[in-house]
């Protein structure tokens, strides 16, 4: 990295011609970026490559709510023991953080998005056969190793873009959210059939997909020789001797988003994964109910798209707020008004407040954290963050399993007011080469 190196020199000794300083910090400042029209087609094929990739992610993670109620009847379980399955899901994210952090440099961004998909290929492959549930439980661990895999490689690719890269993240996190939309309007019709479990066929056939545009446009290579067909300089590397393990997981402001982003995705999952039972058992909803998680899920696609220009024209801090609050307000519906009309449609609205917030904090993150250590930290935010969409969802089965289902609103809403001062903690920008 030869900008810090002259930087540092040029601090470290005395400064006996203020000219010829200038001379050299003008030296080290980047060339204005001007792809070719060549670069800018490859830079949107890539773009949507990603888009795949994070929607296969979406699609898993989207499945399982209006399965839940089909799979407690099929293994007889509580709400206490099926929520097993988030947690199983999350150990497997934790795995896939490590993996992604210890290898990236080694194998290259290329290879490990085509890595995850391999996990992924295995767990389906159990979870189409529904065999026991102790194995249906070791499925849901492989693909959480695949989905953190292809979340952090995903985000950090498109954190590294130098032309829109804020844009082209919440593109990339709105086909995270199409997947999750998409998956509901698919296994709630899985749900009702005698092989429920045949829906993983479906998600075979989306990773096998996934793996075929991931290889024909990546071609396997690393993120800088990616980046280079785009016209882009290699990401530099920094001059800190420690492993980047050791870089990753010593920076405060990390921990700090990255429990944001456990307690924000912990409540999407909660809702996409319990509200339907909460409709069926509560308000009265029939087999139908499976919807509402898609709505909810609609609701975030729209909302990382319709309101790019909301957060460009408030600022991405005060966004945050704004959707924060009024989504609070939402939740007090779906709680006190016992209405199922009312609840299905507030929470499609919580869904829509709710969709921007996790691509805002990924853009806050660029800012804050040096450009080598983006990946390793994007993994590790998003595999705190599945940990939260299987702590949060278990959190609530457990407590379900003793004090009815009925619990699952204020949990959720304390959960959301969590996340206001959670937000309040995370410093706004400036990276430093030391950690924080």
């Amino acid at each position: 990295m030869e900008g810090p190196i002259e930087l540092q020199s040029i601090h470290h000794r005395p400064a006996s011609n203020s000219k010829e300083v200038v001379a050299e910090l003008k030296t080290t400042e980047p060339e204005p970026y001007n792809p070719s029209k060549r670069q800018i087609l490859l830079c949107r094929i890539q773009t949507a490559a990603l888009c795949l990739a994070v929607f296969a992610a979406g699609w898993n993670d989207g499945t399982v709510g209006p399965l839940l109620p089909r799979i407690q009847e099929t293994y007889h379980l509580g709400y206490l023991v099926a929520a097993l399955l988030f947690v199983f899901q999350s150990l497997g994210s934790i795995v896939g953080a490590f993996i992604t952090i210890s290898l990236t440099s080694r194998l290259g961004f290329g290879k490990l998005l085509l890595l995850g998909p391999v996990f992924q290929l295995v767990g389906y492959s159990l979870q189409a056969s529904a065999l026991p549930f102790p194995v249906f439980c070791l499925s849901c661990a492989f693909n959480g190793v695949g989905v953190s895999i292809i979340d952090a490689q995903g985000n950090g690719y498109a954190a590294s873009f130098a032309r829109n890269a804020e844009a082209r993240m919440g593109y990339v996190q709105a086909a995270y959210g199409a997947g999750i939309f998409a998956a509901p309007l698919v296994s709630t019709q899985f749900a009702q059939m005698r092989h429920w479990s045949f829906h993983y066929l479906v998600s075979l056939g989306i990773t096998l997909l996934n793996m075929i545009v991931q290889y024909a446009v990546f071609r396997a290579k690393t993120q800088d020789e990616c980046l280079a067909e785009l016209g882009q300089p290699p990401v530099s590397k920094g001059t800190n001797e420690k492993s980047e393990m050791r870089q990753v997981l010593s920076l405060k402001s990390l921990h700090l988003i990255a429990l944001f982003l456990f307690v924000h995705v912990g409540v999407g999952v909660a809702i996409s994964g319990w509200t339907v039972t909460f409709m069926v058992t509560v308000r009265g909803g029939g087999a139908s109910s499976g919807y509402i998680a898609a709505g909810y899920a609609g609701g975030v696609v729209l909302g990382r798209l319709l309101l790019i220009w909301v957060n460009k024209k408030i600022g991405n801090n005060l966004s945050v707020y704004i959707y924060s609050v009024i989504a609070i307000g939402l939740q007090l519906v779906v709680w006190l008004v016992p209405s199922l009309i009312s609840g299905a449609v507030s929470v499609a609205f919580i869904g829509l407040l709710s969709g921007p917030i996790y691509p805002l904090a990924l853009n806050r993150a660029a800012k804050i954290f040096p450009p080598w250590l983006l990946t390793g930290t994007m993994s590790w935010m998003a595999a705190m963050a599945t940990v939260g969409g299987a702590i949060v969802p278990f959190i609530a089965g457990a407590i379900s399993s003793r004090a009815g289902i009925k619990s699952l609103q204020p949990l959720i809403l304390g959960m959301m007011v969590a996340m206001l001062f959670l937000w309040m903690l995370v410093p706004r920008n400036g990276h430093s080469l030391r950690g924080d």
